[in-house]
């Protein structure tokens, strides 16, 4: 549902640590169709655990436990901080996908998720496609994320680059005007690391809101689609040479952990607001990006679009009305900005609050009611 990388391999007693502060993660092994795939659940205080599956050919297990563990937590997170009756849940299928993905292992997959019962819902994510969420459907009940044809939402990185866009005028407007100047954005140079699924509709908001747009992909194909479409845009050969340029907003929407010590130091953007998951390197980091100056604008938070667009499914899916709700990440986000503002911490720590205070208070009174 939205792009991350894979974090570096931790040691194994790490790991575990990790793995037992979700509920449940589970391993499935298919050598018929050759399927190798892991589900973690992190949290269903709030409802089901909902997140994308994504296929990825993974260096190691560990690395392939390591990224589903932390993206199952960040699902949990956003799923409470946008106000949605849903947990944290997400998957990864192990291999390439360029030559693994067949219909043998896509339907052994649905039926994996179908033996949790419905705590595990999936849909799309890096490697997968509604086209593939159909085809898991046929052995599952539990999947989202479907093509329009058989009732589903479609592409989901449509209305997450809406949501990081909404998101990302709330965070220009605390910076550098405010809610009246609907051109908040007009003039400014903003740099997209990552115009795949989701990059690439961002680059159309901010062409259209008067920004200057900067891009760079490892795919030199994604970056010509992009300079074909909106021939005024720029690009440079890598994301050193995008951080290392003269930017206002630094939008990163490829792969996880992109602030590092090494680039918060480097940047001169003013804001980061990107699609990516996980985008703070290690633990600590977002004190450093905070006394740099910089507003970020926690990734979980303004990335939730395609969760929204995806749980509308749920209840019969309406793109005008999860357009509506995905929309309100504007809200959030100025709401967190204010929140840490008042509490003098950083932009991610409150973003923590409020998702942690909603999974307590709201999931005290579902446990209270489910008895």
């Amino acid at each position: 549902m939205s792009d991350s990388s894979t974090p570096p391999v931790r040691p194994a007693t790490d790991l575990l640590e990790h793995a037992l502060e979700h509920e449940q993660v589970v391993f499935a092994n298919d050598p018929a169709s050759g399927l190798r795939a892991i589900i973690a659940i992190h949290s269903t205080a709030l409802g089901p655990g909902l997140g994308g599956t994504r296929f990825y050919p993974y260096a190691s297990t560990a690395d392939a436990l390591a990224d589903v563990l932390a993206l199952s937590r960040g699902m949990t997170y956003k799923a409470a901080v946008t106000g949605l009756d849903l947990g944290g849940g997400k998957a990864v299928i192990i291999g390439d996908p360029t030559t693994q993905k067949t219909e043998a292992l896509l339907r052994a997959y649905g039926r994996f998720v179908e033996s949790l019962g419905g705590r595990y819902l999936t849909a799309c994510d890096v490697g997968t496609y509604s086209e593939d969420m159909d085809v898991v459907a046929r052995e599952c009940s539990y999947v989202t994320g479907r093509t329009e044809e058989h009732g589903g939402a479609g592409d989901s990185s449509v209305l997450t680059a809406y949501g990081v866009f909404r998101g990302l005028q709330a965070a220009a407007e605390s910076v550098w005007g405010d809610a009246d100047q609907a051109d908040v954005l007009a003039g400014r140079t903003v740099g997209v690391a990552g115009v795949g699924k989701v990059g690439r509709h961002l680059v159309g908001h901010l062409l259209e809101a008067g920004a200057e747009v900067v891009v760079t992909d490892v795919s030199a194909d994604a970056v010509a689609r992009v300079r074909d479409e909106h021939p005024g845009v720029r690009a440079v050969e890598s994301t050193e040479a995008l951080v290392a340029s003269a930017l206002d907003v630094y939008a990163p929407c490829a792969l996880g952990g992109a602030l590092t010590d090494d680039v918060v130091a480097q940047l001169s953007a003013r804001i980061v607001c990107g699609a990516a998951n996980n985008q703070l390197a290690h633990a600590g980091i977002e004190k450093l990006v905070e006394d740099r100056g910089i507003v970020y604008a926690p990734d979980y938070v303004v990335n939730a679009g395609g969760l929204v667009q995806v749980a509308d499914e749920l209840e019969g899916f309406s793109f005008e009305r999860a357009k509506l709700r995905a929309g309100r990440i504007y809200d959030t986000t100025r709401s967190i900005l204010e929140r840490a503002k008042s509490d003098g911490v950083p932009t991610a720590t409150a973003a923590d609050r409020i998702a942690e205070q909603r999974i307590v208070e709201v999931g005290r009174l579902r446990s209270i009611w489910l008895r």
